[in-house]
């Protein structure tokens, strides 16, 4: 079958790009192999966190992960083993991890980010309905070291994009935390939050409803080469030609494989879970307990809470260990209350190193765009990359395309 595009991965970034290039007036035709109710993009938090915020990769981090592993709060949590790419991207991380890097990443994520909002507000124009807040992201802080670098960061922002709450003003808008545990907090203004699986349902409908051809529960399973281009897409149903293929899987690395690339990119497993609770007792807004990377999302009926980072690991199962910190470490700094009806999920994210996504043309096949990367930051840029995709497209080259010259790790130390 003869196609316009195809882009292989259904989470947010494949819908995100079949937004963009559907009104860039392309056909698309979009395959995932799952029925397209479950996945990395589903169990994200939701934050759409690209202001004022530190990305992973920043100074102090590993200092700051030693000291939380020594006393068993680590969200992080390394398997071991004879991986040669486990130890590049470690060091690649640790290298990243400098505030000349630190500088120019949060320059990207307050681009991107604000690309990011204004494609919410478009898709929530056509008729999309989803949870979508812009009412800012709370950073608490238990660690007054921590506390104190943050407001020496604060001085250097503009006045009305924060707020410094001390202890007593923090319960506020997290009404269950302990106020003898926590020094204080910041409230970053610019950021947003949604229901990561609102967001994706109401794209798949909308997608679905203006000819968008959508296959789910079809495997891609091998490519056939003609020269530098792809000649066709094999799947477990059928054979696909295109004229563009955007390769948008994720973190797994079967197809990226099969395209003769290994990005330096890790498969970071990480864990929410999802329940109820009075609603006297929600935050106001989203929440970020900074000093053990756990966040809690409010949402229209429900309350998410995310954390935890393994790496090197292949095991799709909920580890109960991992879970069961996450509580534990969740309960150091609350008030005991009753999860009502909680829903455990865990999923792999496609990290890299420095926090840029790899896109663009791929080095060998001319036909072929990666879009992958994103990390924990699916929802946060998703929109983002779908419209730097489209552009690229209409552009024709990687180095003819701003975006992806700034925002892709093809062009990135």
């Amino acid at each position: 079958m003869q196609k316009d595009i195809i882009i292989i991965g259904g989470g947010i970034v494949g819908l995100s790009c079949a937004y963009a290039l559907h009104h860039a007036g392309r056909k698309v035709t979009l395959i995932e192999q799952n029925d397209g109710s479950f996945g990395t993009s589903f169990g994200n938090a939701g934050l759409v966190s690209a202001f004022k915020k530190a990305p992973l990769a920043s100074p102090g981090v590993v200092c700051d992960t030693i000291k939380l592993m020594l006393k068993g709060q680590a969200p992080l949590n390394i398997h071991w083993g004879l991986n040669p790419q486990l130890y590049k991207w470690l060091w690649k991380f640790i290298r990243s991890a400098n505030a000349k890097s630190l500088k120019r990443t949060l320059a990207l994520f307050e681009r991107y980010g604000t690309m990011s909002l204004e494609v919410y507000h478009e898709m929530l124009d056509r008729g999309m309905d989803f949870w979508f807040k812009e009412d800012g992201l709370l950073m608490i802080y238990t660690l007054k070291e921590n506390f104190e670098k943050k407001l020496k960061a604060c001085t250097h922002y503009p006045a009305h994009t924060y707020e410094i709450f001390d202890p007593k003003a923090t319960l506020d808008y997290m009404p269950i935390a302990r106020e003898e545990n926590i020094c204080g907090s910041v409230l970053l203004k610019e950021n947003a939050h949604v229901d990561a699986q609102e967001v994706m349902e109401s794209l798949q409908g909308y997608l679905k409803n203006a000819g968008v051809e959508l296959y789910y529960n079809e495997e891609v399973l091998d490519f056939e080469f003609s020269g530098q281009k792809i000649s066709g897409v094999l799947t477990n149903h059928n054979k696909f030609e295109a004229h563009t293929i955007i390769l948008a899987t994720g973190a797994n690395p079967y197809l990226l494989q099969k395209t003769h690339n290994r990005f330096l990119m890790m498969g970071a497993k990480g864990y929410s879970i999802t329940f109820k609770m009075p609603e006297e007792l929600k935050p106001k807004t989203s929440s970020l307990f900074a000093d053990i990377f756990l966040a809690m999302t409010p949402r229209r009926e429900s309350v998410r809470i995310t954390s935890k980072l393994e790496l090197n690991t292949t095991d799709p199962g909920i580890v109960r260990a991992q879970i069961e910190n996450m509580k534990k470490n969740f309960a150091t700094f609350t008030h005991p209350f009753e999860m009502q009806e909680p829903k455990e999920w865990s999923g792999f994210r496609p990290l890299t190193p420095n926090d840029i996504p790899y896109l663009g043309y791929d080095a060998h096949y001319s036909n072929l765009i990666h879009a992958t990367g994103l990390g924990w930051l699916g929802i946060t840029f998703g929109p983002a990359v779908g419209k730097i995709i489209a552009d690229l497209i209409a552009c024709g080259c990687n180095e003819k395309s701003a975006d992806i010259m700034l925002f892709s790790a093809f062009f990135r130390e």
